[in-house]
């Protein structure tokens, strides 16, 4: 099989699923538990948004052609209540930011423009009609849809949620993400592992990544290098919605990941991407459901799974739009690699986003770098040297 690009790999991997993936199952969940999820229904303004025109200020409600001039102060309106008389020629209400613009008033008139003495104030400046007035509806319509189906839903999203009296909310099931390590290397985390040994911090790092882009993440034991061991779990992870393996998909004697897959009759999508970390990278589909071969190394498997496996999770979840946020930032110094690969290595990047440095590692098992990195700077396989000062792509952690 020839090996694919990064940007063919996941083209791959999101045309697949979106052309076959099932329908997620729907419940329902109240505001407390709706951000993050994936918004099942279609969602419409109740009415409209602001329901009445109101101030965006504190000053005065005016009539925009009596201004400049000495006005009469008739009344104060503030938030929560609204003025009940009529505005006329030569008459101001006072009004509070947020609200109801009273009958007559077509402008407001910041405070600080203002002087008021024994019930007149002093306006010294013409005003434009509407200004610092939000019209009713502008926000939005009544039997507006303000969201879709398909969006993942942020903060902002559940206030927008309450304030158009939605309490409970329809949204997709989160798909159940099965994690299998294999090798006879791996122990478990609280086990003393012998020198040739390795604790199951793959597993655990998998798991926190599948969380954190809404997946409900389900460990599977370790799967041992026989095919009769391997196959037995593989088929237990089959069961979930979609299959993370993290080793035993490279070329050596042991590695029998790919040998029973293909016993079970697996369709192979691609099997090797040229990039670096990750390049052994498998994706495939087996008894109709959709798995990952992530490599073995703890950079490999958390990059791939950033690239790659994440974005199969969301369209699984139900998400409608599916995007790899790469933006760029200035090297704070030289970066060459070999072309061939598009690589993805630990960077740090500054707090306001503008400069990114390599962070010295030693290769695709150095997790103390990962963790002192808070992003992968992004190296074109097509290009060599990045001097001092230019622009690179970026991947946050």
């Amino acid at each position: 099989m020839v090996p694919l690009t990064f940007s063919d790999a996941r083209d791959t991997v999101i045309e697949t699923i979106r052309a076959a993936r099932p329908s997620p199952a729907v419940e329902e969940t109240g505001l407390e538990g709706a951000c993050a999820r994936v918004l099942a229904e279609d969602i419409a303004a109740d009415r409209d948004s602001p329901s009445v025109a109101r101030s965006v200020r504190d000053g005065y409600a005016v009539r925009a052609i009596d201004l400049p001039g000495e006005l009469e102060v008739v009344g104060e309106v503030r938030a929560g209540e609204r003025f009940a008389g009529r505005i006329g020629p030569g008459q101001a209400v006072e009004i509070m930011t947020g609200a109801p613009v009273p009958s007559g008033a077509d402008a407001v008139v910041m405070v600080e423009y203002t002087k008021r003495s024994d019930g007149l104030v002093r306006i010294d400046r013409s005003a434009e009609p509407h200004q610092f007035i939000n019209p009713q509806g502008c926000e939005a319509a009544a039997h507006e849809t303000v969201l879709h189906s398909g969006k993942r839903l942020d903060y902002c999203d559940v206030a927008l949620l309450a304030a158009f009296g939605r309490a409970t909310v329809k949204v997709y099931r989160r798909p159940v993400v099965a994690i299998l390590p294999t090798g006879d290397e791996i122990v478990d985390v609280g086990q003393v592992p012998e020198e040739f040994q390795i604790r199951n911090s793959n597993a655990w790092s998998l798991a926190a990544q599948v969380a954190r882009a809404g997946g409900t993440p389900q460990l599977v034991p370790v799967a041992r290098d026989t095919v009769d061991h391997t196959r037995e779990m593989i088929e237990r992870g089959l069961a979930a919605d979609l299959l993370l393996l993290s080793g035993g998909v490279s070329a050596g004697k042991y590695d029998v990941v790919e040998e029973v897959l293909a016993g079970l009759e697996a369709e192979f999508f691609f099997d090797r991407v040229l990039i670096q970390p990750g390049q052994p990278l498998v994706f495939g589909r087996a008894r109709g459901k959709f798995f990952f071969g992530l490599p073995g190394n703890p950079a490999s498997t958390m990059v791939t799974f950033e690239i790659f496996a994440r974005a199969a999770l969301e369209l699984l979840a139900g998400q409608a739009e599916i995007s790899l946020h790469l933006p760029l930032a200035r090297l704070t110094r030289e970066f060459h690699h070999r072309i061939g690969l598009t690589r993805f290595l630990p960077a740090r990047l500054s707090a306001d986003g503008s400069a990114v440095t390599p962070v010295e590692w030693h290769g695709s098992g150095d997790i103390p770098a990962m963790t002192r990195a808070n992003a992968y700077l992004v190296a074109d396989a097509d290009r060599a040297e990045y001097p001092r000062g230019e622009l690179i792509r970026v991947l946050l952690k």
